[in-house]
């Protein structure tokens, strides 16, 4: 991509654009916001570096590239971590900035910036790119800040300090040296203090006078003077006001005189002037209310009852009549989904966690752009939901081309993580969806899958390689919430494309065990710590975004007291049903997976194979012939037993747990298409059999009415080499 790189003369910006070019970027562009007043030094920013500003203009010369700066304007309005684009504020000088370099270069793609740790600082770039239609570049966030440093000095970051207030770094003796000499003792103030190597917390901040993108000359600083902001005996401030500085050209500078791209003269610089007026937030965000395209009776909705976090799942009865394209379907889902939520006297800030199960992955940007009038940021300001997007076989089972289902709280103490730049820390989310969101302990991550995280492309290697790569990507999200994959998950769910070749889906389930082993043994070694048994379900499904091979979405358990955890739970007699035809065998052990943090969670998989049902249906092993199709056709004939026999596992299973029926807050039966079962009708017998549980809770005395979802798959198992269950339920519940 065409870059334009946010300088502050900072040793974080220059290697930032370093890195860009690392991965095949180029800069075409520089930008700088400076003081209004040039006898000012430093302003009162929690977002602009400005000690050093009168030197940035030589940036232009040394890097043979154009150079835009702008007075700085408007001061700290909005200060919530969030940033909505306010009149007058700071951030609006960067927004108009950038507006006039993409004004004259139209083919800038992207900004990079030098945020190392900073969310205040990232989420006001992505604010100004998500405005602009760049995309955010920040190849440090997340780095590990020793090895960080040590990376720069290494790859020819010269740069000097111009501004300590630290404690153990005097500005008499520390201002005006070279970071290289300086790194073993910002170590040891590390060790000693714990400051933060890089200086993220303000120790200190840096002038770059030499990189390896200076190709046509070198700043030599010739003369300063060091002005003390406070004198304090423990940490005093002080910065370097530039006196004299010259240039030093290089023997190796570029012979153009114009770069190619921007055609722009090499070391123009140009101030951008113009008041912070009120702009643009983007595109409209207004949703297209016309809808008759698509019969409201095909609308189908289900919803779970529990008061605080609840479910509600939309799709659409195909009625093999024309219909119109995927677009048109999911509108009309969202905007049910949308009048269901504004029923509660709630709206899409809502929603924790929305599946987006599509028709066809040919049409994703279609879909995506359809979702994007619905679900928008300036809709969510406590952050928008986490998602995962499958290809489902929805035509397969009687279905509309979209299929949607939405997690709901009714509070908004949820935490989201959504970082839109590009890095190295894990995949970014460019849109309104975020990497994970934390709500009552639950961590509900969106799917996650194998990209390089810099590239933000599938990585080499297959669908094991892939699989690795997506654990990871979900080990460096779940960090950002002070806990692992490894040690934490409750629930993973791994959908694998059919593209992968059966030989290698055993290598997929032996990976992911694998990982897992690897990271607890690294992890649980030396620390006590609880370690969770998380439920597997691998599910086949048509395609995935990308064209990826596999997606992993985990649930996990962050305790907020992790020394109050337990993860284990005695059974407990069980609230006996007497409609059941059913009584507890062994073997019905092998039909379940479940994860119980005691008194807070329960997760259960019931997993219903060909060999249980002719026991389930008390037939004689002879009645499950070895031909695929009278197999299929048996299970036809006895899916209302096996249906109730579902509904008798889980039932035992969250009463034996001391949970209810209505701290069920997310319920899902998938249906292999293979069974060519219409969902309707498997929906209807899940329903009887749901009407044989007690009408009202022994221990609530309320109304319970579990309502699930079927969601129409390719095949379901736990495991991998054979995703060929009958049926599989996934259910979860969590005390309020």
């Amino acid at each position: 991509m065409k870059v334009v790189a946010l300088v502050s003369g900072g040793k974080d910006s220059c290697y930032a654009m370093m890195k860009c070019v690392q991965y095949g970027h180029q800069i075409v562009a520089l930008a700088n916001l400076m003081p209004f007043d040039d006898s000012v030094d430093e302003l009162d920013s929690y977002m602009y570096q400005t000690v050093g500003h009168q030197i940035i203009v030589s940036y232009a010369e040394c890097m043979g590239l154009p150079l835009f700066r702008r007075r700085i304007q408007g001061s700290t309005r909005h200060q919530k971590l969030n940033y909505r684009a306010t009149v007058g504020d700071e951030v609006e000088d960067m927004f108009v900035l950038l507006s006039e370099v993409k004004r004259q270069i139209p083919s800038i793609e992207a900004v990079s910036s030098g945020a190392i740790a900073s969310d205040y600082q990232r989420l006001r770039v992505e604010s100004v790119c998500s405005r602009l239609g760049l995309v955010s570049l920040a190849y440090l966030w997340k780095q590990n800040q020793s090895l960080l440093l040590q990376d720069m000095i290494t790859n020819g970051i010269v740069a000097i300090t111009v501004k300590v207030a630290a404690m153990g770094l005097e500005p008499a003796k520390h201002l005006g040296k070279e970071l290289s000499l300086l790194k073993p003792y910002l170590h040891k103030l590390n060790e000693l203090y714990g400051i933060n190597v890089c200086g993220e917390g303000g120790e200190y901040e840096t002038l770059t006078l030499d990189c390896p993108l200076f190709v046509n000359a070198r700043i030599v600083l010739d003369e300063f003077q060091i002005v003390l902001h406070s004198s304090d005996s423990i940490a005093p401030v002080g910065i370097i006001h530039p006196l004299a500085f010259h240039l030093e050209k290089k023997e190796c500078k570029s012979d153009r005189e114009t770069d190619d791209i921007s055609g722009k003269k090499l070391g123009f610089v140009f101030e951008v002037q113009g008041d912070c007026l009120e702009r643009n937030l983007g595109p409209s965000q207004s949703i297209v209310e016309n809808t008759d395209a698509v019969a409201s009776s095909r609308v189908h909705l289900s919803k779970t009852t529990k008061s605080s976090t609840f479910s509600i799942g939309c799709w659409l009865q195909d009625t093999h009549k024309t219909t119109g394209a995927l677009g048109e379907d999911l509108k009309v889902v969202l905007k049910e989904i949308q009048s269901q939520l504004t029923g509660y006297g709630f709206g899409w800030e809502n929603v924790v966690y929305i599946h987006l199960y599509i028709a066809d992955m040919d049409e994703f940007s279609m879909a995506n752009e359809t979702y994007v009038k619905f679900v928008t940021q300036g809709k969510c300001p406590f952050g928008v939901p986490s998602r995962s997007t499958i290809e489902l076989p929805l035509s397969q089972a009687g279905l509309g081309k979209a299929y949607v289902e939405v997690l709901v709280t009714n509070d908004q103490s949820k935490n989201v993580l959504h970082v839109q730049s590009i890095s190295c820390w894990a995949p970014s989310c460019i849109g309104p969806y975020s990497q994970a969101t934390l709500h009552k302990e639950i961590l509900h991550m969106a799917g996650q899958l194998g990209l390089d995280p810099p590239t933000m492309t599938l990585c080499n290697g297959g669908p094991i390689a892939e699989l690795e790569q997506a654990l990871e990507n979900s080990e460096a999200v779940a960090k950002n919430f002070g806990c692992s994959v490894s040690l934490s998950a409750i629930f993973f769910t791994i959908y694998c494309s059919t593209s992968i070749p059966l030989s290698e889906r055993i290598s997929i389930q032996e990976k992911q065990e694998l990982f897992l082993k690897q990271r607890r043994l690294r992890e649980v070694d030396g620390n006590k710590c609880q370690v969770l048994d998380p439920i597997v379900l691998y599910v086949l499904v048509p395609s995935l975004p990308k064209r990826a091979f596999v997606e992993v979405k985990p649930i996990l358990f962050v305790p907020k007291d992790a020394e109050t955890t337990d993860a284990t739970v005695e059974s407990s007699n069980s609230i006996v049903t007497k409609s059941w035809d059913f009584e507890h065998m062994v073997w019905h052990d092998s039909c379940i997976q479940k994860s119980v943090v005691c008194g807070k969670i329960c997760a259960v998989l019931i997993s219903v194979r060909n060999e249980h049902i002719p026991k389930i249906c008390s037939e004689p092993q002879s009645a499950l012939v070895n031909d695929k199709n009278h197999q299929d056709s048996f299970v036809v004939k006895n899916m209302a037993t096996v249906s109730r026999f579902c509904v008798f596992l889980l039932d035992k299973v969250v009463t034996d747990n001391n949970f209810s029926w209505e701290d069920t807050t997310i319920l899902r039966v998938y249906l292999p298409t293979s069974l060519n079962m219409n969902v309707e009708t498997v929906s209807h017998m899940f329903k009887h059999a749901f009407d044989e549980l007690p009408k009202v809770d022994e221990r609530l005395q309320t109304a319970t009415e579990p309502v699930f979802n079927i969601v129409p798959v390719i095949g379901t198992g736990k495991s991998a080499v054979s995703m060929d269950d009958v049926i599989s339920c996934e259910l979860f519940a969590q005390k309020s």
